[in-house]
């Protein structure tokens, strides 16, 4: 069976992509659902069916059980029992650790979203002129031809954006 490495690091994949990662057809694995209890993804309230990595891989060994090593339908199942992936969750044990896994991307989000506040009000409470460059180097310059008749000046914004003078417009 394909090691765990092999399969993105994702909690969830779509039936497009467990297709893809198992080499058959989505409709193959709705078939599959209603021939192995085991392999049970869990649904959206949209009807989505969403794969842990653990029916991943038992789709995997399925597909190597009846696509490769000729098991029929039946064989597979016995054979499957017999290695233990048989013990499907029970619909209780599903809620459970749907909802811890969704407990912890929250509280991952929650980190997340407290450190870059914290980056926020830092930058707010820098001042406007610490933040904005007070000085502008010229390495080279090359003066412009002025047009016949006028006196070559620097604009008064040149200058300006030179101090950092510039209002901020928000």
């Amino acid at each position: 069976m394909p090691s765990r490495t092999l399969l993105p690091d994702k909690l969830f994949y779509k039936i497009g992509e467990v297709a893809d990662l198992v080499g058959v057809k989505p409709h193959v694995l709705r078939y599959w659902e209603s021939e192995f209890p085991s392999l049970r993804p869990m649904k959206t309230r949209g009807a989505h069916r969403v794969y842990k990595k653990r029916d991943v891989e038992l789709a995997m060994l399925i597909r190597r059980l009846l696509h490769d090593e000729g098991y029929t339908t039946p064989g597979a199942k016995k054979r499957i029992r017999e290695l233990g992936h048989d013990r499907a969750e029970s619909d209780e044990g599903r809620g459970a650790s749907r909802e811890v896994v969704l407990r912890g991307e929250l509280l991952g989000l929650r980190e997340e979203l407290q450190r870059l506040l914290v980056q926020l009000d830092a930058i707010v409470a820098t001042p406007a002129s610490a933040r904005l460059p007070s000085s502008v180097t010229v390495h080279s310059a090359t003066p412009l031809a002025a047009a016949p008749g006028t006196a070559q000046t620097s604009s008064p914004v040149v200058v300006a954006a030179a101090r950092g003078d510039l209002p901020n417009k928000r």
